[in-house]
C-alpha cells in the first residue's frame, strides 16, 4: 500500500507539471543510485568516485558514444580506506545505456539500459553473491523536465537483475528519483528504490521497506560536482540502525 501511495504520488504531480512546462535537457546520468534517462553527449566522458562506509572505494569511468549511447566501467572494493584487508569486487561492473527516445515537449525521454554493477561491499560466501545493495541489472527508465523555479527533473523506472540470485529473490523492481535545481551550483536529490527483490529470503538485508535516499550535489567548479548522500532513510537493512553517510565526486570533461 505504501508503494502504491509513493507511485501515484509521482503520477499525480507529473499531470500536474506536464502540459505548462517547458523542455529542459538538463537531466544528470545518474541520481544517486539510480539511473535516469540522461546520457552523456558524443566525445565526452564522466570519472566517478563514491567513498561508501567501511573504508570502501567506488570508481566508474563512463563515455559519451554517440549522443544517444554511452557506456562505463566501474570497480571498487572494501576496506580500501582502512587498516584492514581490502575486499575488491570479484569483477569490473559495465553500465551501457542507449536512449531511445529524445524528451519532447509533453513527452518524457526513454532510455533502455543495463548495469551490473551493485553498491556498498561484495558477499562472497558458500551461499550468498551479492553486493549489500544489489546492481538494477536491465532496466528501462523515463524521465522529464520542467522549469519551476528552476529545473525539476522527475524519474522512473523498472529494472530486473538476472546475475545476483543466490539469496533465492529475483523479482522484477521499480524505482523512482527527483531533482531539484536550487540555483547554478546547487541541486537536491531524492530517490526510492523499492527492492523487492531484496526482501523475502532469509538471505535478504532489506526488510521490505524499500532504500529511500537522498542528497546535496554542488557545482564545486566547472565540471567538477561534489555530491554528500544520506542514504537508507527508512533503515531497511537488517542489522543497521543508522542511515548512511557517503560522499561522491564526478568529474566531466571532453575529448
Amino acid at each position: 500500500m505504501q508503494r502504491k501511495t509513493i507511485f501515484l504520488g509521482w503520477l499525480l504531480l507529473g499531470c500536474t507539471l506536464y502540459a505548462a512546462s517547458p523542455q529542459n535537457d538538463s537531466q544528470p546520468v545518474n541520481l544517486i543510485t539510480i539511473p535516469t534517462a540522461g546520457v552523456l553527449p558524443r566525445g565526452a566522458y564522466a570519472l566517478d568516485f563514491r567513498l561508501f562506509p567501511n573504508g570502501g572505494v567506488w570508481g566508474e569511468i563512463s563515455v559519451g558514444v554517440s549522443d544517444r549511447f554511452m557506456f562505463g566501467v566501474a570497480y571498487g572494493g572494501g576496506n580500501i580506506i582502512g587498516d584492514q584487508k581490502v575486499t575488491w569486487y570479484p569483477q569490473p561492473g559495465v553500465e551501457v545505456k542507449y536512449r531511445l527516445i529524445e524528451e519532447g515537449n509533453k513527452a518524457p525521454a526513454v532510455v533502455l539500459g543495463f548495469n551490473s554493477q551493485g553498491y556498498g561491499n561484495y558477499l562472497d560466501l558458500d551461499t550468498l553473491k551479492r553486493f549489500e545493495t544489489k546492481a538494477f541489472g536491465f532496466y528501462a527508465v523515463a524521465s522529464k523536465n520542467y522549469n519551476l523555479l528552476g529545473n525539476l527533473g522527475l524519474h522512473a523506472g523498472i529494472n530486473y537483475n538476472p546475475l545476483e540470485k543466490s539469496d533465492k529473490d529475483s523479482d522484477p523492481n521499480f524505482f523512482l528519483g527527483i531533482d531539484k535545481e536550487i540555483n547554478s551550483e546547487i541541486s537536491l536529490l531524492c530517490e526510492y528504490n523499492a527492492a523487492i527483490n531484496d526482501n523475502r529470503s532469509h538471505y535478504s538485508f532489506g526488510k521490505g521497506k524499500g532504500y529511500l535516499n537522498a542528497g546535496i550535489r554542488w557545482q564545486a567548479v566547472d565540471k567538477i560536482f561534489v555530491e554528500v548522500d544520506f542514504n537508507n532513510l527508512l533503515l531497511n537493512r537488517r542489522q543497521i540502525d543508522y542511515l548512511t553517510r557517503e560522499l561522491k565526486i564526478v568529474v566531466t570533461e571532453y575529448f
